[in-house]
């Protein structure tokens, strides 16, 4: 496969897929067409990102075994100039592959072979961030999910209304993962973000709070999701 295909008719939002696998293609297109997508398909970074520039999607799927470069030096590109939402699509099952990849600015990663529904999910969720739909989490002080109500300037937390008492690391810890509800938070970054860098690699350390939070939440502890090796998200209707 060669060359961009293009489309967008008006009110749709825009999809921009960069893969070298043909099959992908002619799998992706019609599904997220069905979907209410428009969709721009690119075989390399090259052709992806000249794309990007052109006409600025609302969403990336970016491969990372692109034929021209490393698609995570793709997204490094990408990001000097745009904060698209991006979800990697990849073979690589290394735990290394997707660190580096969330690590260096993708929203999610799903793994080939893939669910088409899961998909769309993270789509339709990366999107609901995109759009607008609501205030940015936390812009008036509040943290909202499921159950769950953070109230940041009081440092409160409430559990179907009822108060729970966290100490300050679970409260930051829980905060960040709210800031990112339904997004894939990789340990580094909770790390760095609650401890400072020079507890980056301190994992073990955070499962312990992980754990320990979990256990005060009690039933909505489902809620708080592990991805082995690389993080955690916060959902609010798990699974």
């Amino acid at each position: 496969m060669s060359g961009i295909d293009t489309g967008r008719p008006d009110g749709r939002r825009h999809v921009l897929v960069i893969d070298d696998e043909a099959q992908i293609h002619r799998f992706l297109r019609p599904a997220l067409e069905a979907a209410g997508y428009a969709v721009a398909s690119a075989a390399t970074a090259a052709e992806g990102l000249r794309e990007a520039v052109q006409h600025p999607p609302d969403m990336v799927l970016l491969d990372l075994g692109l034929p021209d470069m490393d698609g995570k030096q793709a997204l490094g590109r990408l990001r000097a100039f745009s904060q698209v939402p991006v979800i990697i699509l990849s073979a690589r099952d290394r735990e290394t592959e997707k660190i580096a990849a969330l690590d260096g600015g993708a929203d999610d990663y799903v793994e080939k072979p893939f669910s088409l529904g899961e998909l769309l999910a993270r789509i339709r969720t990366a999107l609901r961030r995109r759009d607008g739909l609501a205030p940015p989490p936390g812009a008036d002080g509040m943290l909202e999910a499921g159950p769950l109500a953070l109230d940041i300037p009081a440092h409160r937390l409430l559990l179907a209304g009822e108060p729970v008492t966290l100490s300050p690391r679970e409260f930051q810890l829980l905060a960040m993962l709210m800031r990112h509800a339904g997004r894939l938070v990789t340990h580094r970054q909770l790390l760095t973000t609650v401890w400072g860098p020079a507890h980056a690699d301190d994992v073990q350390y955070l499962r312990v709070y992980i754990g320990h939070l979990r256990q005060k939440l009690g039933a909505a502890a489902r809620m708080i999701t592990t991805e082995p090796g690389i993080g955690y998200r916060l959902v609010a209707e798990p699974g």
